[in-house]
């Protein structure tokens, strides 16, 4: 595993908040990943009157958040995007997010608000860079139980940049390895990083994110160059701890560098 911080300047980075919650700057560009910005013992709503209690305490309030360029939301669920991004976040700003959580968030106000449908892409613009997000699949529930979950989206960010090669870098969402999520790197190309939700959650006894063993898979199956696991230990539903994660991967020897990071911490994704 690889020394995990790296506080100076780098194209492409992650500040780890808490949960799936990341900003993540690539280039001139800056995005914050699935707010969650609940206090350690308050709970979130999980959708069909279950809830969870936050064990943890975000590094960053709203007001903390450096100048955003949107919001990458993977659902719409409570430890995702919470009463606090909610009454806080600028409702202007783009949340590029799954058809349903578009229609919920514009109600709520947000007229950013951007649905996108598995495989349909946006792109930004700044300074002579693009950075392209693409939606990828996901699923959040096995079985009949996908239909009880939120619909889910994973996202690719593709950055290009005068006189560099274009990075890659895959945001799993709270998806279950299935072998199908092989298509990311079959339509897009290599990962040059992956940042991979774990936690091993489970809503009634079901698993609806990846565990240890999903996680390791999912990494041997799409084959970034760096992963960077997150959304492990902050709430009350997780049962799949990250060291689980890293050991399954070191025991499988899989050909990724492990970079973890704390939160309030940075990582180079480069």
């Amino acid at each position: 595993m690889t020394p995990p911080a790296n506080d100076g300047p780098s194209a492409a980075s992650l500040e780890f908040v808490g949960t799936a919650t990341t900003i993540l700057r690539l280039g001139p560009f800056t995005l914050l990943t699935d707010p969650n910005f609940l206090h350690r013992g308050q709970r979130a709503y999980l959708g069909k009157g279950l809830f969870s209690q936050r064990l943890t305490e975000p590094s960053l309030q709203p007001a903390d958040l450096p100048a955003l360029d949107g919001v990458l939301l993977s659902h719409l669920h409570g430890d995702h995007f919470d009463r606090i991004a909610r009454r806080e976040l600028d409702r202007g700003l783009l949340v590029a997010t799954t058809p349903a959580s578009s229609r919920t968030l514009t109600r709520w106000g947000f007229a950013g608000a951007h649905g996108m449908r598995t495989w349909e892409s946006l792109d930004l613009a700044s300074r002579g860079s693009r950075l392209r997000i693409m939606a990828v699949p996901g699923q959040h529930g096995p079985g009949p139980a996908k239909h009880v979950m939120p619909p889910v989206m994973g996202s690719v960010l593709e950055l290009e940049e005068p006189g560099r090669p274009v990075f890659r870098v895959y945001v799993s969402g709270d998806t279950l390895f299935r072998p199908y999520l092989r298509d990311v790197v079959d339509r897009t190309g290599p990962l040059d990083a992956a940042v991979v939700h774990l936690g091993g959650t489970r809503a009634l006894g079901v698993l609806v994110t990846m565990d240890d063993r999903q996680g390791a898979d999912l990494v041997d199956l799409l084959r970034p160059a760096v992963t960077v696991p997150v959304h492990f230990d902050d709430y009350t539903v997780f049962r799949s701890d990250r060291a689980d994660f890293l050991e399954r991967c070191r025991e499988r020897g899989l050909p990724t560098q492990l970079r973890t990071v704390e939160r309030g911490g940075r990582v180079d994704l480069t």
